[in-house]
């Protein structure tokens, strides 16, 4: 098995099945893409390597839609702070403060994560 980040090699074809299903796709719609039998799908997932390899991807597509929303959170930001002032509805100021103490509860959370999870993680390797 591979360790995170190496790269692992796969056909054309068994690429194309695992990035469909690291899109989210069933596998009776990856086989019908894909041009293999449902059975294939299935035998795949069972290979170690290529459901790393499917992990990958979808940390990989996971990782790009975080920027792309990241990208988009000032603006968002602002939308938010607008609906927040007196002439918008009182249904939708209480939605976007909620939404604002939401989001900013999870990014905090997330951060806090994230930083416990390396600092493990370069506890672990100094101990390797």
């Amino acid at each position: 098995m591979s360790h995170l980040g190496e790269s692992i090699e796969l056909t054309p074809k068994d690429e194309a099945i695992a990035l469909a299903l690291a899109s989210g796709k069933s596998r009776n719609a990856v086989a019908d893409e894909c041009g293999v039998t449902t059975r294939t799908v299935y035998r795949k997932m069972l290979q170690p390597a290529f459901r790393e390899r499917v992990r990958q991807l979808r940390v990989k597509i996971v990782d790009e839609n975080a920027a792309r929303l990241s990208a988009s959170g000032a603006e968002a930001i602002e939308t938010l702070g607008v609906l927040l002032k007196s002439p918008t509805p009182p249904a939708v100021r209480l939605g976007a403060a909620r939404a604002i103490i939401e989001l900013g509860v999870k990014l905090r959370e997330s951060v806090e994560l994230e930083e416990r999870i390396a600092r493990l993680e370069e506890a672990r390797n100094g101990q390797s």
